[in-house]
């Protein structure tokens, strides 16, 4: 019985002219298909027997069982579930016809019009209106109720069984007829809601009969569906019925419905209940984090923050404000992100609670947002206060460790200077010491003085920082004393000392200011003699590279003014000599205990001797090596003359013949043969003039071994002359293949003299750089003058054709193909494929014996060897293709 349950809304809108056009076209069809008629008893018995056994009773034969409306009503009433008027007992005839009346109207009062069914049709057992009759009470009771996403009736089943089999293989539900003949369609829908009644993957398409006899015994026995079909029928008819499908599938629905109205009442279940126990776990751990972790963590934090007790050391403050740090760091974020949390959870806990209609949570008592927040407050002013405290304390201890470390530094930049310094003053080094040094040791004294007086604010400032530190009570004010007083001590012996040395070293600069007079005298005359020296010595030494007669003769005239310097540089050294034996006069004379080495130079008597020496060797050594250079640059000069007089002859003899070449190729009168003939004497010249090549050479050998780079007679050099050898040897040989393609192209295309000549004009004409190229323009101005009509397509194709490698230039050649094969006579492939059809007597293939009667000997086997088997319509063994041959010959041609 098809119960609607309550509250459950649908989409669907009952519409009575729906069932209008179905009983229309139920009365039209008067004559109903006998198996569809078949199919429709058996299924329409058994669903009215599904349901009739609920009241114990059933029906054998549909429109006899009927007639009377006893049955008819008490249907009705069992798929309604609502009581009809009493029936009539009598078994008259108008008693039937009244009771069919009765149940007809309760059909119509549900919205469905009848058409063409009256009680009198009924009553006198006509099939066809009977069971028009009970299709209309399935349509009303079993299918219109059906929804699937706002689709009902048929639609709605057929997209429930659509969806239910979408995931089976060979299921595909398109209809309520032919989509159900393999039967596959009924095990998915049963394996869908029942995987334990049948074992899909074992099931085979091609046996329909075995499928849907399985799912109807399944049905009947575990889903309490009745057997409605037989398999035979549905398979064996082209096209079931679709009614008594519909029918049968409309049972499944209703059966598997059930389980899933089941199954949405338990998710709802469980849905709650899901979201009492979410709510119950952040109650739970509400209350978790508020007392064991926050609130506790709050209560161990503020005594710590309110201990005030201060330390001595800066140390000890920096371990506290270390630890303060750290508890900001560390241990305070992870709170604050726990109470967000907090505050977060209660929020949602609140609001899934007044979404879901449930009492507002209630923490237990000091628990409370407000409670948290109230102790997490007292802990930022207690942390506030803590860290001002700190920062005092840090800043008092800071400015004592200040003054200390201010005294240590001041102590220990004196102690560093002031280290040595004494045993400094007590040194006799001046005892041995030269004038230089002595004076240099006195201004030495001198800044010492000026460095002492100096550091006299610092011992000063020392001592008032240490009154301070003891003033302040600073914890080791013991040793600030003591080092202070061994530093004041100290300056006492150094002002002492430093005046006795001053005394000492005055004395001592008067006896040695007139040997300094001396040494400063041999200085200054000694330095520049041995610079002189050294220089004549570089210079008499000097490696000399030389290119021409002209540099050797200035080094030879140098050389000549030098050696005339020697006598007055002998007399210079002389006088120096002279100064340093009265040095050492005086040291002996006053018997002073200091070296006779010079303080002002470090150049000595006997390195001017030896230096001296060297100079006079040196000087005819340097005058051998200089004439010799003379005479290498002589011999060079005379390799430059040599070189230069070939070079000068062959350079423009090879120009000479380069233009020669150039007016011959451009020449536009004449045969080719003619200009052929005087290209070949141009060769023949060319090759015998290769021994005048092969001396320079030679020449330019030389005097690469002479090492002669450069040649002022001439502007040619041998890699000029090379370069315009083989330009000169690669130009007639181009020239003449020039030529000689021109004739093979005159000969093959049939081209005149006269249009020759006048191909070559043209190209000349707008060869506007003449080096044999044109440029696109001046190539399309060329074709434009000779009276082609170019648009970009057809000038576009004719530069594919002249040049294929999109150079950007059009040579003589390129130009003279083109020509050729605008104005000349060509094969092409269609012109071959129609003499080869001649030679076949028309047909589209030829044969090996018909080409060797036609062709000569060698041409024949050629075709035979090369022309592919013909395979087309007609073909006989031995059948070749002479249309596929004749167009592979051109295939590959670039015109």
């Amino acid at each position: 019985m098809n119960q609607i349950e309550p509250g459950v809304q649908y989409n669907y809108v009952y519409d009575e002219d729906e069932y209008m056009i179905q009983e229309e076209e139920w009365d039209r069809d008067l004559l109903l298909d006998p198996a569809w008629e078949k199919q429709q008893r058996k299924t329409f018995t058994a669903w009215c027997n599904s349901h009739l056994r609920k009241a114990g009773t059933q029906i054998e034969n549909i429109e006899e069982d009927f007639r009377n409306g006893l049955k008819l009503m008490l249907l009705l009433e069992v798929i309604s579930g609502e009581r009809l008027p009493k029936p009539d007992r009598g078994k008259m005839r108008f008693h039937k016809i009244a009771n069919v009346n009765k149940a007809l109207d309760y059909i119509a009062s549900k919205g469905v019009k009848l058409v063409s069914i009256g009680a009198e049709e009924i009553v006198d057992g006509n099939v066809k209106m009977t069971l028009g009759m009970i299709w209309t009470i399935i349509l009303r009771f079993a299918i219109q109720d059906i929804s699937v996403e706002e689709t009902s009736a048929k639609e709605g089943l057929l997209l429930w069984c659509q969806r239910k089999t979408a995931p089976y293989r060979n299921v595909n539900i398109q209809n309520f007829h032919t989509s159900w003949k393999d039967g596959l369609g009924l095990c998915a829908l049963i394996h869908r809601h029942r995987p334990d009644l049948i074992d899909y993957s074992k099931l085979n398409k091609d046996d329909p009969i075995g499928n849907i006899n399985l799912a109807m015994e399944i049905a009947e026995k575990h889903l309490d569906i009745p057997k409605m079909l037989d398999a035979e029928d549905i398979v064996n008819t082209p096209k079931p019925d679709e009614r008594a499908i519909m029918t049968y599938v409309s049972c499944f629905y209703h059966a598997f419905a059930g389980a899933e109205q089941a199954e949405t009442a338990a998710n709802r279940i469980c849905k709650v209940l899901a979201v009492n126990q979410e709510n119950e776990r952040l109650m739970e751990e509400y209350e978790r984090l508020a007392s064991e972790q926050l609130l506790e963590w709050i209560r161990r934090t503020i005594p710590w923050l309110e201990n005030r007790t201060p330390e001595k050391t800066m140390q000890a403050m920096q371990k506290k404000l270390e630890d303060f740090r750290d508890y900001r760091r560390k241990h305070k974020p992870p709170k604050v992100q726990e109470k967000c949390q907090l505050e977060i959870n209660f929020n949602t806990l609140q609001t899934k609670l007044r979404i879901s209609n449930r009492p507002a949570f209630m923490p237990s008592e000091g628990k409370m947002v407000s409670d948290i927040a109230g102790a997490w407050q007292r802990l930022e002013q207690a942390e506030k206060g803590y860290e001002e405290w700190l920062l005092n304390e840090i800043r008092r201890l800071e400015r004592l460790e200040h003054l200390a470390e201010k005294f240590r530094q001041k102590a220990s930049t004196h102690e560093t200077w002031a280290y040595g310094k004494e045993q400094i003053l007590l040194q006799k080094d001046y005892e041995s010491a030269s004038l230089t040094e002595v004076r240099a040791l006195l201004r030495k004294h001198e800044a010492f003085e000026s460095d002492l007086a100096a550091h006299q604010d610092r011992v000063e400032q020392i001592a008032a920082i240490a009154q301070e530190l003891n003033e302040l009570d600073y914890h080791d004010a013991v040793n600030v004393n003591d080092r202070c007083q061994k530093i004041c001590d100290q300056w006492d012996r150094l002002g002492t000392l430093t005046q006795k040395r001053r005394e000492a070293l005055e004395r001592m600069e008067k006896l040695l200011e007139t040997i300094d007079q001396l040494h400063l005298e041999f200085a200054k005359r000694a330095a520049p003699f041995n610079n002189w020296m050294e220089g004549a010595m570089e210079d008499l030494q000097d490696m000399f590279i030389v290119h021409s007669i002209e540099e050797i003769q200035s080094l030879i005239t140098a050389h000549e003014q030098f050696k005339a310097t020697l006598p007055e540089a002998d007399g210079e050294r002389q006088s120096i000599m002279a100064i340093q034996n009265e040095v050492e006069k005086v040291i002996q004379s006053y018997n002073i205990r200091i070296s006779s080495s010079n303080p002002y130079s470090t150049v000595t008597m006997d390195e001017l001797r030896t230096k001296w020496d060297k100079v006079k060797q040196l000087v005819p050594i340097r005058d051998q090596s200089l004439q010799e250079e003379l005479a290498r640059q002589h011999a060079n000069e005379r390799l430059r003359r040599q070189f230069a007089a070939q070079a000068n002859a062959i350079g423009p003899w090879i120009q000479n013949k380069m233009e020669e070449i150039a007016r011959s190729s451009i020449q536009i009168t004449g045969a080719l043969e003619d200009q052929m003939n005087q290209l070949k004497q141009y060769e023949h010249n060319i090759i015998n003039y290769k021994n005048n090549i092969d001396k320079l050479e030679g020449d330019h050998q030389l005097i690469q071994e002479a090492l002669v780079f450069d040649n002022k007679h001439t502007n040619y050099t041998m890699e000029h002359i090379r370069v315009g050898w083989e330009l000169l040897l690669t130009t007639i040989a181009r020239t003449i293949n020039e030529v000689e393609t021109q004739i093979l192209t005159r000969d093959a295309k049939g081209i005149t003299q006269e249009q020759m000549n006048e191909f070559r004009a043209s190209f000349n004409h707008f060869d506007r750089r003449k080096n044999g190229l044109m440029d696109h323009e001046d190539f399309r101005a060329c074709l434009i003058s000779m009276g082609y009509d170019l648009g970009e397509a057809e000038f576009a194709r004719i530069m594919t054709l002249v040049d294929p490698n999109g150079q950007g230039t059009v040579t003589f050649q390129s130009f003279i193909d083109f020509m050729t094969r605008e104005t000349a006579d060509t094969d092409t492939a269609e012109q071959v494929i129609a003499s080869f059809r001649i030679l076949a007597s028309d047909k589209p293939y030829i044969l090996a014996e018909e080409l060797r009667r036609e062709l000569p000997p060698d041409q024949a086997q050629y075709c035979i060897k090369r022309m592919p088997a013909y395979s087309g319509p007609g073909s006989v063994p031995g059948a070749l293709d002479y249309a596929a041959f004749s167009s592979a010959l051109y295939g590959e041609s670039d015109l």
